[in-house]
C-alpha cells in the first residue's frame, strides 16, 4: 500500500506545483498614468450580459448609460461611440453630464435607408451638442466587410462635413491596411482613423511584440498620409479566449500590452483610443469566446480587471482549482485502490498504478480549469450542451478507466456498444467503457472537425479533452486486447479522422501556438488508442 499512497501524494505535489506556477502573478510595467491622469479615450458600447445589438426593438435604458458614464468619468476623458440608435440618443446630454466628450459613431452598412437614419441622428446630435462631441466618424470598418466602397463613403463624409459645426471633426475608421488601399478617402477627411490590433492581424502578433507593432504601423499610417492628423481608433488586448499563433489573451497579456501602449502614446505623442470599456459578451456569438473579452471592465462586475502598475494573476483563483484536481486525484487513486481491493485479482502491479497516476495526473491538473472555462466558452444550445458533456465525461471517463484498470477490464470495441451481436462477449463494466468510447469519438471529432474546417473562432477544448483522452490512454496501455469479433473498421477510420486532424490543426495553428499543439497532440493520442483497439482484431 506504501507505493501506490507515496504515487497519489507525488500525483497532488505536482498539481499543486503547477497551480501555484500558473497563479503567480505576471510582472507588469510601471503604471503610464500619473496621479490623477486619464485614459485619452475609450470606445463604448452599452450592452450588458443578456443584451445585444441584434435584439429587435431593444433600447438601452438611459439609468444604465447613466451608471456606466459615472464608472467612466474616473477612468477616461472621452469615450468613443459607435451607433446612434437602441437608446444611444442621449449620449451627449449624458456625457456632458460627466464631463466626458464624444466620437460620435455612425454605423454604416449596405442599407441605405438606415445609414441615412443614422447619418441624420448623429448630424443632429452635432449641432446640438458641438461642446460634448468633438468628432463624428462616419462608419466603422464598412470597407473591411465589403459593405460599401470607398466612392460611396467619401460621399457621405462630404455630406456629414456639409452639415455639423466647423468645430466638430469628420473622419471615417477603418483597419490601417485598407486605409493604405484607400487613400483617397484622406481628401474626405480631417483626421484619418485606424485601427491596429495586433492580435487580429493576418500574422498574429505576440502580447510582448504588440505596442512596438503599433508603433511601427502608425509611423508607417503617417508616412503615408503626412498632411493628416492620425487617431489610432481602436487598439488593445483581449483578456480571453483562443492563441492565434502566439498571440494569446490573458488578462495578464491585456494588463501589459494597455499599459505599455499608453506609455508609448505619451512618449511619441499619439492620439489614442482604447477597445475597449465594458467587455461585451454578445460579440461572442460572431467572434468566438475572444471577441466578449476585449474590455479592461468587466462585463458583470463593471470593475477594472488589473490594477494600475501592479502584477497580474492569470489564475488568480488558483487555490481553488489546485484544490480540486487534487481532490479528484486522490478519489481516483482511491477508486482504483477500492475496486483491486474487492477484485480478488491480488496485489496491482506497480505498471497499472503507474497508469493510474497517469489518469489522475491528467484530470486532476485540468479539471480546475475545465470548470472555468466552460460558462466562458459555452455559448447557446450547441455550445452549452457539448460542454456538460464534456464535463460528464471528465468527470465520469478517469474514474471508470481507473475502476477498469484495477479490475483489469479488457479494452472494449465500438461494436460492444454499437453492435453487440457482432461482438465478443463483454462484461458489463466492458460494456459502459464501450459507450464511453463511442461517446468521446463523436465529441473529439466534432471539435477536430471545427478546428479543421472553420477555426478562427474555435476555442481549442483541452482543458476538457485532456482528461478524457488521456484516460483511455493510460487504460489502453495496460487493458488486456478484447480479440474476436468485427474488423473493426470504425476504429481505424476514427483513427484516421484524429491523426490527420492533429497533425493538421498543429501545422495549421503553428509552432508557437502552444493550445493547439496541445489540442492537437491529442488528437494524435486518440487515434494511438483507437488503433490499439482495432489491432486486436477478428481471430483467423
Amino acid at each position: 500500500m506504501r507505493f501506490p499512497l507515496a504515487l497519489a501524494a507525488v500525483v497532488c505535489a505536482v498539481i499543486v506545483a503547477v497551480w501555484a506556477w500558473m497563479g503567480h502573478p505576471v510582472p507588469a510595467p510601471a503604471s503610464p498614468l500619473g496621479a490623477g491622469e486619464k485614459l485619452p479615450c475609450v470606445s463604448y458600447a452599452p450592452f450588458r450580459p443578456g443584451q445585444s445589438p441584434f435584439v429587435a426593438g431593444l433600447v438601452i435604458p438611459p439609468e444604465q448609460i447613466d451608471d456606466d458614464f459615472e464608472r467612466l468619468a474616473k477612468i477616461t476623458e472621452c469615450v468613443r461611440t459607435y451607433s446612434t440608435e437602441m437608446g444611444l440618443s442621449v449620449v451627449p446630454e449624458l456625457a456632458r453630464k460627466h464631463g466626458l466628450s464624444v466620437l460620435q459613431g455612425i454605423w454604416l452598412g449596405r442599407d441605405a435607408a438606415k445609414n441615412q437614419v443614422e447619418i441624420d441622428a448623429a448630424v443632429k446630435a452635432a449641432q446640438e451638442n458641438p461642446d460634448v462631441i468633438k468628432a463624428v466618424i462616419v462608419g466603422n470598418e464598412v470597407l473591411l466587410r465589403g459593405e460599401l466602397a470607398a466612392t460611396d463613403i467619401a460621399g457621405l463624409l462630404r455630406e456629414v462635413r456639409a452639415k455639423v459645426p466647423e468645430q466638430v471633426k469628420v473622419t471615417y475608421a477603418d483597419v490601417w491596411e485598407f486605409w493604405e488601399r484607400n487613400p483617397q478617402l484622406a481628401s474626405a477627411v480631417d483626421f484619418v482613423t485606424v485601427h491596429i490590433l495586433p492580435f487580429w492581424e493576418d500574422i498574429p502578433v505576440a502580447a510582448d511584440k504588440a505596442v512596438s507593432h503599433i508603433g511601427e504601423i502608425r509611423e508607417h499610417v503617417g508616412k503615408v498620409f503626412p498632411d493628416k492628423e492620425i487617431l489610432i481608433g481602436e487598439t488593445g488586448w483581449p483578456s480571453a479566449g483562443r492563441m492565434r499563433e502566439g498571440a494569446l489573451p490573458s488578462p495578464s497579456n491585456q494588463a501589459n500590452v494597455i499599459q505599455e501602449l499608453l506609455a508609448l502614446a505619451k512618449e511619441r505623442g499619439y492620439r489614442v483610443n482604447v477597445i475597449e470599456a465594458f467587455d461585451q459578451p454578445w460579440k461572442r456569438a460572431s467572434e468566438g469566446t475572444v471577441g466578449g473579452h476585449w474590455g479592461f471592465l468587466d462585463a458583470y462586475t463593471r470593475d477594472f480587471k488589473f490594477v494600475w502598475g501592479e502584477p497580474v494573476s492569470d489564475h488568480p483563483r488558483w487555490i481553488g482549482q489546485a484544490l480540486v484536481g487534487v481532490v479528484f486525484a486522490a478519489l481516483i487513486f482511491a477508486v482504483a485502490g477500492a475496486t483491486n481491493a474487492r477484485s480478488g485479482r491480488g496485489r496491482m502491479r506497480r505498471r497499472r498504478w503507474f497508469a493510474v497516476a497517469g489518469i489522475a495526473l491528467s484530470a486532476g491538473l485540468l479539471y480546475g480549469r475545465l470548470l472555468e472555462t466552460l460558462p466562458v466558452e459555452s455559448l447557446g444550445i450547441g455550445g452549452w450542451a457539448r460542454g456538460i458533456v464534456m464535463l460528464v465525461l471528465a468527470s465520469v471517463v478517469p474514474v471508470a478507466c481507473a475502476v477498469a484498470i484495477a479490475w483489469q477490464a479488457r479494452m472494449p470495441t465500438l461494436a460492444v456498444a454499437l453492435n453487440p451481436d457482432m461482438a465478443p462477449p463483454a462484461t458489463r463494466l466492458e460494456k459502459v467503457l464501450a459507450w464511453l468510447l463511442a461517446i468521446v469519438i463523436v465529441l473529439a471529432i466534432q471539435i477536430a472537425f471545427g478546428l479543421v474546417f472553420d477555426p478562427r473562432y474555435k476555442d481549442f477544448q483541452f482543458a476538457g479533452l485532456t482528461p478524457i483522452i488521456m484516460a483511455l490512454f493510460f487504460f489502453s496501455r495496460v487493458a488486456p486486447k478484447l480479440r474476436g469479433g468485427e474488423r473493426r473498421l470504425a476504429e481505424k477510420t476514427a483513427a484516421g479522422i484524429f491523426l490527420g486532424s492533429g497533425f493538421y490543426i498543429a501545422l495549421n495553428e503553428g509552432v508557437s501556438n502552444w493550445q493547439g499543439l496541445w489540442t492537437g497532440a491529442l488528437m494524435v493520442i486518440q487515434a494511438i488508442t483507437l488503433w490499439r483497439v482495432a489491432k486486436a482484431g477478428p481471430r483467423k
